[in-house]
């Protein structure tokens, strides 16, 4: 089985119009804003309890560990300054005064993109609505930015290329993440290509069941341990179908069964369950990866754009029907 290398959009709409025009992630990345917040969170789920703490801290208040000794830190986290150097060589850093000057810098970056605001993810019940849309928009837009920032293009290309030479993809994902594995179906579908998507445990297995070498399996999960995603993925894979994995941890259980794997960088307002930041995060990984397959295949795209443009253009209500 290969192994990643490292550790749920708008639809093209029916009635739009066709078009007019025709390295594997680096350990240290600073792209954008509090990166290493990115990684660290991405990383969480596969530390060690002590080590997770550390991370916890760094996640919730970046600054203050910035402006914290290692004795401190330690102190707050309950746990030994041996450890808090052992988290900091799992995310990549050679120690404590490296991981403080980053965040320093980091958190100075974030300050100066939000105007010195400081604008959070969580949403109390106190919150005005004012500042629910501000929190919100928030959340979105820096997953979408993180997500783009982190994405693997070496990896992003051979999931393009992997699906151009395929004869049929399958796309499996529940929840929330099945509105996205349903997205990219209908994008797929609208250029030409043969995909499915399921949401159904049963037909995920029996789906994935029937593939076979050249075929693709796509797995969407943000948690990355989505029992049914995971398993479907795996009968997938022993099929002899190239797998791919969509997900916030790189480390989680549904890369072990992933011959390739796309990360997102999403983090959630309070009301986690709504899957919102982690939605649009995978929304734009399938974006990218619709019109990398688009781009390869241009002319046979154009072709089915136009011709599906053909096909629905009369169903939009004429001017004279609309109500003066």
């Amino acid at each position: 089985m290969r192994k990643p290398s490292s550790p749920e959009a708008g639809g093209a709409g029916t009635a739009g119009a066709p078009p007019t025009d025709a390295a594997p992630q680096e350990t240290r990345k600073e792209a954008t804003p509090l990166s290493t917040v990115v990684r660290v969170r991405s990383l969480l789920p596969s530390l060690p309890p002590a080590e997770r703490r550390v991370a916890q801290r760094v996640i919730d208040d970046p600054e203050g560990v910035a402006n914290s000794t290692i004795t401190e830190l330690a102190q707050t986290c309950g746990t030994s300054e041996t450890t808090v150097i052992r988290f900091c060589r799992a995310i990549g850093f050679h120690g404590y005064p490296e991981l403080r000057l980053t965040l320093a810098t980091e958190a100075g970056r974030a300050q100066s993109a939000t105007g010195g605001r400081v604008i959070g993810s969580d949403i109390s019940p106190d919150d005005s609505l004012e500042q629910i849309v501000e929190k919100v928009t928030f959340a979105d837009a820096r997953a979408v930015e993180e997500t783009a920032a982190q994405l693997d293009i070496k990896m992003l290309e051979q999931v393009v290329d992997a699906i151009v030479a395929s004869d049929r993809v399958d796309v499996y994902g529940v929840g929330a993440s099945a509105f996205v594995a349903k997205d990219f179906q209908q994008k797929l579908h609208r250029i030409g290509r043969v995909c499915y998507a399921w949401a159904d445990a049963h037909i995920m297995l029996t789906s994935a069941a029937v593939l076979k070498p050249g075929d693709v399996a796509i797995g969407i999960s943000h948690s990355g341990a989505t029992v049914e995603t995971i398993d479907a993925l795996e009968v997938a894979k022993n099929r002899g179908a190239t797998t791919v994995a969509l997900t916030n941890f790189p480390k989680s259980p549904i890369a072990e069964v992933a011959d390739l794997v796309l990360t997102t960088a999403a983090r959630e307002t309070t009301f986690r369950s709504g899957a919102t930041a982690s939605r649009l995060a995978q929304l734009t990984v399938v974006d990218c990866v619709f019109v990398g397959v688009a781009q390869r295949t241009y002319g046979t795209t154009r072709k089915a754009l136009e011709a599906t443009y053909e096909a629905v253009r009369g169903r939009t209500v004429r001017p004279d029907r609309r109500r003066r």
